[in-house]
């Protein structure tokens, strides 16, 4: 890869990472217009992305953005409102943003398409009231006043000093008039630029009589003057004076509280360079380079003579004027702050995934390896070695725990993505609609997130469109107007638990049954649980919404979303209580890669089971505990258990061996329900490297996948989900006592 094509890989990353930081923050500024944070937050998304887009020659995506952050910055500084009207107009620009980017991706120096500039015309129009500027947008290269660089900078600023106003010292210097300065001149000039409320002038140092010297300048001057200029732009009026003249430009109050308004939000805007305390005052207006090259020159000549008497730089600049204390203070606290950012960030450093899922495959092999010195210790009776074997089983347990530690992200980021989901759909449905995000900083796989993601979406649309009723049907039947939509995640033995709940009409458990009869799904002799009943919902074709829609209602999706669970080896369970609501529960495994495992023996074939999904092992004694031999239920101390036997299961044995040998018995839980394996011998912990088992075996009912073991031999990965649905399939008398309501 080139370091072109490197730089656009980092390019594309930074930017979704920004479009996603934006729409965020919009979508938190809708509950808190004022939060100045999300404000920043998102003009400085759509600032970066045009800077760097700008490095690329992205002119369309640079354009674009201009226009979008010319806007945000009117907010930022409260020229502008920000209200629902414009968060929507904002979240599209986002949007088209992404489109642009997309196509420049794609199609490096292609022409933009009619629709895309159609779109873009359109969402500026909304944005400023005005057309868009032509093509490369006149936003690269924005048009200089005729009187120049000072004018430019005041009209950006548009900042209204409501009666305050700039304060400006003139010290003209004896040699000026020789050297060909007219002061009159510079405060003619002035006069221009905005408005001189009141001038007072001095001749402190004028001599009496004969010893006044006529081609000398005596004249030193204090003008109040009212102006929509910054700083800068002032002083460049009395450029060609600076060496003839002091001069001093205390900003009015108004302009402090701007000064430190703009501190405010400039932190963060550059995380890879702190900036100087010189450097910030400067950005923001509060100084100029004359003035800070001044100060610092004070204090190298302060040093100069002894480091006792030199003062730091921001006490100069308040002893001299040119700045406010609380100007100074406030940098400095951003200075500290994005220090303290800069030295955290330090720690972290990028890495592909590809070669994170690489590291994850080695360490899989080490383990494998690992396990075969240990049989072989075993095996040849080295005892010599146990103990280097042992000191490194344990160090490969730590490095696998470790790797797959790098690949753990908290799924809050994807439950984050729903919110602009749940916005656009409410509105779309009229409905109030609130999402609440519990557990978000749940880890788990990062392969599991990315795959997790459209089953979720799935399931939100229709929590949204079934579920949550319009807000005139939820008045009316005692719920408050606005329903709710509960994202939560938690850890449970092993896996994880996604839920999504909503408080909405819930599902009615005959209508679901009846529509499942007419549909062929089910015969009405059939006797199915409750629980049974709502699952159904997961079969392709059912749908208990009358009327379809462009959200749902033609029963394609959530026969969709139980296939994508279950090919990430999880589960997804429904529950529901007319008129109070629906929850969806799904189960995961943390990784797909590598797992603490129990080996178990039957037929001489040896199988994985989940160490996180075992609750106990016990000896099987048939005699005493079985209740049905036909059936398969136990009386595990008083508790009435289904149970499977793996050898009757895998190797189609026709009947039980009797008392032939021992049986030890397996109890599992996947989510609530539990059943028990039988099986012959019990070997321990076993660390479990995950292998597909290609597609001849994919649809091998009760097999999740397969692991190498020490002797080179394959021990097979029960799918126990599977398998307990095969042992509660078989129901009996006792059915209802193993199965959850």
């Amino acid at each position: 890869m080139s370091e072109y094509d490197a730089a656009l890989a980092i390019f594309t990353q930074e930017t979704e990472e920004l479009l996603a930081q934006m729409e965020y923050g919009l979508l938190g500024l809708e509950d808190n217009p004022e939060d100045s944070e999300s404000i920043n937050s998102v003009f400085r998304a759509m600032h970066t992305i045009k800077g760097t887009s700008g490095l690329f020659g992205f002119d369309d995506v640079v354009a674009f953005t201009h226009e979008v952050e010319s806007v945000l910055d009117k907010v930022r500084r409260g020229e502008r409102r920000i209200d629902a009207a414009l968060i929507s107009i904002l979240l599209n620009c986002k949007d088209h943003a992404a489109d642009l980017i997309k196509h420049s991706l794609e199609t490096e120096s292609a022409a933009l398409p009619d629709a895309l500039k159609a779109k873009g015309a359109g969402l500026i129009m909304q944005l400023t009231g005005t057309p868009a500027v032509s093509a490369n947008m006149a936003a690269v290269n924005p048009p200089v006043d005729h009187e120049g660089q000072a004018e430019q900078t005041a009209s950006a600023s548009h900042h209204d000093n409501s009666g305050d106003n700039w304060l400006i010292s003139l010290k003209f210097r004896q040699d000026a008039l020789r050297n060909g300065i007219d002061p009159l001149s510079f405060i003619s000039f002035l006069k221009k630029k905005g408005d001189i409320v009141a001038i007072q002038t001095l001749t402190p140092e004028l001599p009496a009589g004969d010893q006044m010297d006529p081609e000398s300048c005596y004249l030193h001057f204090n003008i109040i003057f009212h102006s929509e200029l910054d700083k800068q732009a002032i002083a460049d009026v009395f450029e060609f004076a600076e060496d003839d003249c002091d001069i001093r430009i205390i900003a009015p109050h108004s302009k402090v509280e701007h000064y430190l308004g703009l501190l405010q939000e400039q932190a963060g805007d550059d995380d890879n360079h702190v900036e100087k305390l010189g450097e910030m005052l400067i950005n923001i207006g509060a100084l100029t380079a004359k003035e800070v090259a001044a100060a610092l020159q004070q204090q190298k000549q302060a040093w100069s003579q002894t480091s006792a008497t030199a003062k730091p730089l921001g006490e100069i600049l308040v002893e001299q004027k040119f700045t406010e204390q609380p100007v100074v203070t406030q940098a400095l606290k951003k200075q500290q702050a994005a220090r303290e950012k800069t030295i955290a960030e330090a720690n972290y450093i990028r890495v592909d995934s590809a070669k994170l899922g690489q590291l994850i495959n080695l360490v899989g092999e080490l383990v494998i390896s690992g396990a075969a010195m240990r049989l072989m210790v075993d095996r040849y009776g080295l005892s010599d070695v146990e103990e280097v074997a042992v000191g490194m089983n344990d160090l490969v347990s730590e490095i696998r725990d470790t790797a797959l530690k790098l690949r753990m992200v908290a799924i809050g980021d994807t439950f984050s993505r729903f919110r602009r989901v749940v916005r656009d759909v409410s509105n779309d449905l009229d409905k109030q609609i609130e999402l609440v995000i519990t557990g978000g900083e749940t880890e788990l796989d990062k392969t599991v997130v990315e795959k997790i993601n459209d089953p979720l979406t799935h399931l939100i649309r229709n929590a949204l469109d079934h579920g949550i009723e319009p807000p005139e049907q939820r008045l009316a039947s005692g719920k408050p107007a606005q329903g709710t939509v509960h994202l939560n995640a938690y850890h449970d033995s092993g896996h994880i638990v996604v839920q999504v709940a909503d408080d909405g009409a819930g599902l009615n458990a005959d209508k679901i049954l009846a529509k499942a009869i007419a549909s062929g799904l089910v015969t009405a002799e059939q006797q199915l649980t409750r629980q049974e009943i709502f699952n159904l919902i997961f079969e392709a074709g059912l749908s208990t919404k009358e009327q379809a829609n462009n959200l749902s209602g033609r029963g394609v999706g959530m026969d969709v979303v139980r296939r994508n669970i279950e090919a990430l080896r999880g589960s997804v369970s429904l529950d529901s209580i007319e008129g109070r609501g629906t929850t969806v529960t799904i189960h995961l495994p943390l990784t797909l890669a590598i797992i603490d495992g129990f080996m178990v023996e039957t037929e001489n074939e040896r199988y994985i089971i989940p160490l996180g999904m075992i609750e106990e092992c016990v000896e099987m004694n048939s005699s005493e505990w079985e209740i049905d031999t036909i059936q398969h239920y136990i009386n595990l101390r008083g508790e009435v258990l289904p149970y499977l036997r793996l050898g009757d299961y895998f190797h189609n044995r026709s009947r039980h061996q009797g008392n032939e040998h021992r049986e030890s018995l397996v109890v599992v839980r996947f989510g609530q329900a539990k059943v028990g394996l039988v099986v012959d011998q019990l070997h321990g912990e076993h660390q479990t490297v995950i292998k597909p088992l290609g597609k001849v075996f994919e649809q091998l009912q009760g097999i999740s996948g397969a692991t190498v073991l020490g002797n080179g031999n394959v021990a097979l990965i029960l799918d126990v989900q599977s398998l307990i649905q095969h042992a509660v399939k078989r129901r009996g008398p006792y059915a209802g006592a193993a199965t959850p309501h």
